[in-house]
C-alpha cells in the first residue's frame, strides 16, 4: 500500500460526530430542497414561453441545460467531497444556488434563463455532497436505514417538484416559483451552516488526479460497476414512464391535463415512503438481496401495465397509480441496497463512487426519456410498459449474475 492511501485510509478512519435524528431530517430535507431545483421549471414552460416571448423550441432549452449542467456537476464537482470539508463544500454550493434560482426569477430575457438554469444544475449537485455525507456519519450497523431515510427526502423532492411549481406558477406566476425555491434553498443553508458537523478530507489528490482516480475505481470494484449498471438499466423505465405520462393522459381515452399527471407524481411518492424499511432490511439481511427484491418489485409493477388496455378507463387509471407506488419503490429500495454496497466498497473515496453511480442513473434516465417517447409514438402506451419491463428484467438479471452475491 502506498504512502498515499495509509494517508487516505488513517484519514477516513477518524471519528465522525455523532449522527442524531435532528441530524438525519436535516440531510434528507436538505436533499429533497435541492434537487426539486432541477424540476420546478418543467411544468411552467408554458408559462414562461408567453411571458417572456421566446419560442417553444428556446424556451425547452431551460430543462435541458439544468439537466445537463447537473450532470457535469456529478462528474466534475462531486468527486470535490473527498478532498475538501463536505460541510464547505455544501454551504458554498448551497449560496451559489440560491443566487442562480433569484437570477432565473428576475431574468428580464430568455438568456439570462438559461445562463441561470446552466448554473442550477450545476449546483444543485449539492444533493449528491450530502448523501455521502449521512453515509459517512452513520455505523456500518444502519448505514442502509440512514441512507435510505435521506434518499427518502430526495425522491420526494423530484416527485413533489413539479406538483408545487404547477399550483405555484398556476397562481402566482412562474417567478415566484424561483424566488420560494430560493427562500428555501436558503433557509436550509442557514440551517445547516449551525448545525451539520465539519468532514475530514479523505485524500490530498489534486483536481487532476481525483477526476482521474474516477476510471480507476470503476476498474477496480466489479461491486460497482454491477451497482451501476444495474440502477441505469432500473432508471431506463422509471424515466420512460414519467416522460410520457402527461402525454397519455392527454390522449384518448382519458383526455386529461397536466394536472393529473402531476396527481400521480403523489402516488410515486407514497411508494418512496417505504424506503426507509428497505434500508433496514439491507442493514439485517444484506443489500445484495434487497436489491433484487427491488428490481423485481419494478419488473412486476411494469408487466400489470402491460393489461391496462383490456379494462375499463376507469379502471386502467387505477392500476396505473399502483403501478407508479410500486416501481417507485422498488426503484427506491434498489438505489438504496446499491448506496449501501457502493459506500461500502471504499470509504476514503465515498463521493467519487457516488459520482460514477449516480452517472450511471443519470445516462439511464436520459435514455428512457428518449426511447419511452419513439416507444410511445410507434407502440403506444404498450410499447412504454414493455421498454420499461424489459429493463427492469434487465436490472434483476445483472443483480443474479453469478458472482453478485459475494461482491460487497
Amino acid at each position: 500500500m502506498s504512502s498515499a492511501q495509509l494517508s487516505n485510509t488513517a484519514t477516513a478512519r477518524r471519528p465522525q460526530p455523532a449522527l442524531s435524528a435532528r441530524l438525519i431530517l436535516l440531510l434528507a430535507t436538505g436533499t429533497g430542497l435541492t434537487v426539486a431545483s432541477l424540476y420546478y421549471a418543467q411544468p411552467m414552460l408554458g408559462i414562461m414561453t408567453d411571458d417572456i416571448h421566446a419560442a417553444n423550441t428556446t424556451v425547452g432549452w431551460v430543462p435541458t441545460l439544468t439537466q445537463l449542467g447537473y450532470a457535469l456537476g456529478i462528474l466534475l464537482l462531486v468527486p470535490l467531497g473527498d478532498r475538501f470539508d463536505r460541510r464547505r463544500i455544501v454551504l458554498i454550493k448551497g449560496a451559489i444556488l440560491t443566487l442562480a434560482l433569484l437570477l432565473a426569477a428576475f431574468a428580464p430575457g430568455i438568456g439570462t434563463l438559461l445562463v441561470a438554469s446552466l448554473a442550477i444544475g450545476l449546483t444543485a449537485t449539492m444533493a449528491q455532497d450530502i448523501v455521502p455525507a449521512a453515509a459517512t456519519l452513520a455505523p456500518e450497523s444502519i448505514r442502509g436505514r440512514v441512507v435510505g431515510t435521506v434518499m427518502t427526502g430526495l425522491l420526494l423532492g423530484i416527485l413533489l417538484s413539479r406538483v408545487v411549481s404547477g399550483f405555484v406558477a398556476q397562481n402566482f406566476g412562474w417567478r415566484a416559483m424561483y424566488v420560494v425555491a430560493a427562500i428555501s434553498v436558503a433557509s436550509f443553508g442557514v440551517v445547516a451552516w449551525r448545525g451539520l458537523p465539519s468532514f475530514h478530507p479523505t485524500t490530498q489528490l489534486s483536481y487532476r488526479q481525483l477526476i482521474g482516480s474516477v476510471a480507476g475505481l470503476w476498474r477496480r470494484h466489479p461491486a460497482l460497476r454491477r451497482a451501476a449498471f444495474a440502477q441505469g438499466l432500473l432508471s431506463v423505465g422509471f424515466s420512460a414512464f414519467w416522460s410520457t405520462l402527461a402525454v397519455m393522459l392527454h390522449e384518448a381515452p382519458f383526455h386529461m391535463g397536466a394536472a393529473a399527471a402531476g396527481a400521480f407524481g403523489l402516488a410515486g411518492a407514497a411508494g418512496a415512503l417505504g424506503a426507509p424499511i428497505a434500508g433496514r432490511i439491507a442493514d439485517k439481511k444484506g443489500p445484495q438481496v434487497v436489491t433484487r427484491l427491488g428490481a423485481a418489485m419494478v419488473a412486476a409493477s411494469f408487466a400489470a401495465m402491460l393489461f391496462a388496455p383490456m379494462l375499463s378507463p376507469h379502471a386502467q387509471l387505477w392500476l396505473i397509480g399502483l403501478g407508479a407506488i410500486g416501481f417507485d419503490l422498488g426503484v427506491q429500495v434498489a438505489l438504496i441496497s446499491h448506496q449501501t454496497i457502493v459506500y461500502g466498497i471504499e470509504p476514503a473515496a465515498r463521493s467519487r463512487l457516488n459520482a460514477v453511480l449516480f452517472v450511471c442513473v443519470f445516462i439511464g434516465m436520459s435514455l428512457g426519456s428518449v426511447l419511452g417517447s419513439q416507444a410511445l409514438a410507434q407502440w403506444g402506451w404498450t410499447g412504454v410498459a414493455s421498454l420499461a419491463t424489459l429493463s427492469a428484467l434487465g436490472a434483476l438479471a445483472v443483480r443474479m449474475w453469478p458472482g453478485t452475491a459475494s461482491a460487497r
